[in-house]
């Protein structure tokens, strides 16, 4: 057998299952991996007790013969999951030291269900980026570089740790989060694969808050067969979250069956970019000749309000963002500002929040503060949600009309090295999410399949956007796709 850590969620369960391996060895063989990448920065605060603790108990269950399909998986949970007992500090300095008393429901279920929890991975901070270069932590770094390059390229944002983890293989897959493409960009950007789920197919409870909306918890994952194994296990109504949509889960690894004869692909007409690259076009064209030939009806559509979807989008989520992060004001955890004497509650907020935000949160809470402000909250934030609103309806006219999913790019380039764009406009950086952020605010569900590589060898994704709550036939489709794109590059070990 390969390197242990080198394994598919499926080749896993299938060997645990076997008896060919066990748990802990797996879990050992990660520990192992983690420990000689720390050049990537993907793991942030390591669990090597807890991992072994929790695949001792993963081996007794599959001894005994009652396993799920995760039991005995070693997984990398993205810092924005609460964990009971372990740092989740959402990238921020803000959140340092803090610990929770409670479990999030979505590690809950992954625990509940065998899953080994290896560490903490690194994000930008609150989940606020494109690149993973606002993390308290330090930046995450790509596992891939460019052919005869050794400049640090970024893993994506916010899941970048979740990515890397993922691509280099020191976790059989990991959690993320997506609000305007955190998960499906990462995965574009590493050659791996990411799915959003539909708005409240699974739990927001115990996720620290970005933009409550639009954020939605997936899995980052080495296949599309592994995505949909995970997914499984992560989806279900929860309670505890008002938003969960109290429906069923179906068996997403069982609609893999690789026939997609007769079902109708729209490419929509408004995601052909001004300045997109000659790479991105033909790897949009390849992949459409793909779902042609296994038996697709391809379609082209139109979406005509995606030309607003980036403005609304950073209306929307700042407005969100200035509102979930209010709470952190050093009363009652978290960092708390020394004062001076005869400074007073207000002195205490201004130095606390100035000392624990980083730069591109205060930037977005002072936009979202700004748009939902006196004056300003019609011109702005209620223009806003109207054209959110019409994203969604374009999408809905489209699905009425009899298509199944709709193939895009996942990004408009390949990773950019770090730095490149942190210090630029920061509009520019905001334009990685020009294909994604339409899928959020539609509430849709959306995977990124790694399906080619650029000229200097870095990985490109594509991106099928599904009907809501039909993720099983969205990942019946992306699997057809991974198939006949047929990607299995990694990226060559320098860490």
């Amino acid at each position: 057998m390969s390197e242990l850590n080198n394994l598919t969620i499926a080749e896993a369960r299938d060997a645990l299952r076997k008896g060919e391996t066990s748990a802990t060895d797996l879990t050992m063989a990660c520990l192992t991996a983690i420990d000689a990448a720390d050049g990537l920065n993907a793991f942030v605060h390591k669990t090597p007790t807890l991992a072994l603790d929790q695949a001792r108990a993963a081996d007794a269950r599959l001894k005994a013969g009652e396993a799920p399909a995760m039991c005995g998986i070693p997984l990398g949970i993205k810092d924005l999951f609460c964990t009971k007992g372990v740092p989740s500090q959402a990238a921020s300095n803000i959140l340092a030291g803090f610990k929770p008393e409670y479990e999030s429901t979505v590690t809950a279920k992954l625990f509940d269900a065998g899953a080994v929890m290896l560490g903490k991975l690194n994000m930008d901070e609150f989940a606020m980026g494109s690149s993973n270069e606002t993390s308290c932590y330090g930046n995450a770094v790509n596992p891939w570089r460019r052919q005869g390059s050794n400049v640090a390229l970024t893993p994506g944002g916010s899941s970048g740790g979740s990515a890397a983890a993922v691509a280099a293989d020191l976790c059989l897959a990991a959690t993320g989060t997506d609000t305007g493409g955190s998960i499906r960009q990462p995965a574009a950007f590493t050659g791996i694969t990411g799915i959003k789920p539909t708005y409240g197919r699974v739990s927001r409870w115990g996720i620290v808050a970005f933009a409550s909306s639009l954020d939605q918890a997936g899995p980052m994952t080495k296949t599309v067969r592994d995505a949909a194994i995970m997914l499984q296990a992560m989806s279900g109504h929860d309670p505890k979250d008002s938003t969960s949509a109290d429906l069923a889960v179906p068996d997403f690894e069982a609609a893999l069956t690789g026939d997609i004869r007769g079902k109708k692909i729209g490419i929509p007409r408004e995601y052909r970019m001004d300045g997109m690259p000659e790479e991105i076009e033909k790897l949009w064209a390849d992949g459409t000749a793909m779902m042609k030939d296994a038996g697709a009806e391809i379609v082209d559509i139109s979406l005509p309000h995606t030309k607003y979807a980036l403005p609304a989008y950073y209306v929307v989520a700042p407005a969100e963002a200035s509102s979930n992060l209010a709470r952190y004001d050093g009363v009652r955890y978290g960092h708390r500002a020394k004062l001076a004497q005869g400074d007073g509650i207000t002195e205490m907020y201004e130095k606390t929040r100035a000392e624990g935000f980083g730069h591109e949160v205060q930037r977005r809470v002072m936009i979202g503060t700004y748009v939902l402000s006196a004056g300003f909250y019609d011109a702005y934030y209620n223009r806003a949600r109207k054209v959110r609103a019409l994203i969604k309806r374009d999408f809905e006219t489209v699905f009425a009309d009899g298509i199944d999913a709709i193939l895009t790019p996942a990004t408009p380039s390949a990773a950019f090295g770090l730095g490149e764009m942190a210090d630029a406009d920061p509009v520019a950086m905001y334009l990685n999410d020009v294909f994604t952020v339409t899928v959020n605010l539609a509430g849709l569900p959306g995977v990124a399949v790694p399906a080619g590589l650029d000229a200097q060898g870095l990985p490109l994704g594509l991106q099928l956007i599904g009907r809501p709550w039909e993720e099983g036939d969205l990942l019946n489709h992306a699997y057809v796709l991974e198939r006949a794109a047929g990607f299995v590059s990694k990226p060559g070990k320098w860490w």
